[in-house]
């Protein structure tokens, strides 16, 4: 499994515009194969800072999502939105964790 964080600056103006866009296309995401779980955050002190954060199986999964059309839609709907370059993590858990 490996775990995507992506980060997204957006113009303050374009927050409800993001956001309705993200609870609108949210659902698809999270069933799309190889999608195993999706999140929204926002960043605490700066509201126009948001971050995606999903588990996919494996890369391969990841990167059909990246060349489907789906992925194209809201991509094209969301970039245009942004106040600065989006910043992209592929990782994967480096140790498990401590209960």
């Amino acid at each position: 499994m490996i775990l995507r964080i992506v980060k997204m600056t957006f113009q303050p103006e374009s927050i409800t515009t993001f956001t309705s866009l993200f609870d609108k296309q949210k659902s698809a995401i999270r069933h799309f194969p190889g999608c195993t779980h999706l999140e929204l955050w926002n960043e605490l002190e700066a509201p126009h800072v948001f971050f995606t954060y999903s588990h996919w199986e494996n890369p391969e999964a990841l990167e059909n999502y990246r060349n489907s059309e789906l992925f194209r839609e809201t991509w094209a709907a969301t970039k245009i939105l942004f106040a600065g370059k989006p910043e992209a993590w592929s990782v994967r858990k480096a140790t498990a964790a401590e209960g």
